[in-house]
């Protein structure tokens, strides 16, 4: 070997070896509490993080010797990092996600993710080319964002596409699959799993200008929920009304993206057991009922109650055990802040730590897991999220993030 080549393989021995020696790295963060998990006493103390890893929680008086990286983090409260399991990247500043600077797209996953804890988020329907883009960018350490799990496009009914989404770009639109046949919803369910989606979304029932909802024929939803579980996927379901939700239980759905917003009360409670027996999942989206209801300009008076009644039935889920996953819409819904969405939960009667494992631990079971995510615990994924004040106290600190730690790394922090 030459000098030269030698000089070159050296170099880039260096090169791999300090790469290495800095992956690997430790690093601590100070909690003047730590939630280990929602069902586990809290403690003051250290969290040790290694590389993408959490080392140890040591309680008590900090012992570590690792280094101070990010000051700026410690001293609040520090929860596993949070999930959002429903959220859209149709929005404008995620388009062209291949080629759009990075500094725009850095801003918007911020604004719209970051900011609030969100180290990972379920796309429950997008452009999935462009969301499988900026997925890309982000796992390639071009962008800091949470980790993106997505169903790509969604599944609608024949000639079905919903009155609430006519705003968006046609040539979104023109994608949204509408199969007229089992077999041509399997082949699209093969199409999108093998670009790389994580799980299907059928839009069981959609609204219609003329007040009307449109539904997908039950044999169309059957064949694309099997299909989508026989390749160990998970399949969501946008419900709108009670028979959407029946429908979604005919087709052995996992996961509802709503409650049937706006059905008249009392919802069946034998429905509702149903869906806890087959283990049926359901994202609240509570905010998203009076920011339609807003938008629409229905009487104040109407609209508190109309929310309240949903309110009131989704608490009655909740508390006959049916499993929350939280979820807010966003992406659709353009206020970005859940502080409200976690104000309606306490309101519908969950404790804090309830809404905590919505965040964390019941998201990390439901993707199957539970053993690297959800709890701050040696070998778990150093996904955490650092908040200014207890969230047992008020559930508006959920959404007082100071910091948020992904794989290792600080993706947001507030200074």
């Amino acid at each position: 070997m030459s000098n030269r080549c030698l000089s070159v393989f050296l170099l880039a021995l260096t090169g791999l070896v300090a790469s290495a020696t800095h992956a690997q790295q430790s690093w601590t963060l100070d909690g003047v509490k730590i939630y280990p998990a929602p069902d586990a006493p809290p403690v003051s103390g250290q969290v040790v993080i290694t590389g993408n890893k959490i080392e140890s929680v040591t309680a008590s008086k900090p012992r570590s010797t690792a280094a101070k990286k990010h000051a700026q983090c410690d001293g609040g409260v520090i929860v596993a990092g949070f999930q959002n399991s429903h959220v859209h990247f149709t929005g404008e500043e995620f388009s062209n996600a291949r080629q759009r600077p990075a500094a725009q797209l850095d801003t918007a996953l911020t604004r719209m993710l970051t900011r609030y804890g969100y180290t990972t988020v379920f796309d429950v329907t997008s452009d999935g080319a462009n969301t499988l883009a900026l997925r890309s960018r982000i796992e390639k350490g071009e962008l800091r964002g949470p980790r993106i799990l997505t169903v790509g496009p969604g599944l609608f009914p024949r000639h079905g596409l919903p009155i609430y989404i006519s705003h968006l770009p046609k040539e979104l639109l023109d994608k949204l699959a509408q199969p007229g046949s089992a077999e041509e919803a399997v082949q699209i369910v093969r199409k999108n799993l093998d670009a790389g989606a994580d799980g299907t979304k059928l839009f069981i029932a959609t609204p219609q200008g003329d007040g009307t909802n449109k539904r997908i024929p039950s044999a169309i939803a059957s064949a694309a929920a099997k299909e989508t579980h026989r390749r160990g996927k998970l399949v969501f379901a946008h419900p709108t009304d009670i028979q959407g939700i029946q429908d979604a239980l005919a087709a052995h759905v996992d996961i509802l993206t709503h409650p049937p917003l706006g059905a008249p009360a009392p919802w069946p409670e034998p429905l509702m057991k149903q869906l806890r027996d087959a283990g049926v999942s359901m994202t609240p989206t509570l905010q998203l009922f009076p920011y339609e209801l807003d938008k629409q300009r229905v009487p104040a008076d109407i609209a508190e109650r109309l929310v309240n009644e949903t309110l009131t039935e989704f608490g009655k889920f909740a508390a006959l055990g049916g499993q929350v996953l939280f979820g807010t819409d966003v992406g659709y819904m353009t206020d970005y802040d859940p502080t409200r969405e976690y104000e309606l939960l306490a309101k519908a009667g969950l404790t804090a730590m309830q809404i905590l494992a919505s965040l964390t631990t019941t998201p990390a079971a439901r993707w199957n897991e539970q053993s690297s995510r959800g709890r701050i615990a040696t070998g778990m994924a150093a996904d955490l999220v650092v908040l200014d004040a207890d969230p047992a106290d008020s559930p508006r600190n959920f959404a007082a993030v100071r910091c948020a730690v992904r794989d290792g790394e600080v993706i947001y922090s507030r200074q």
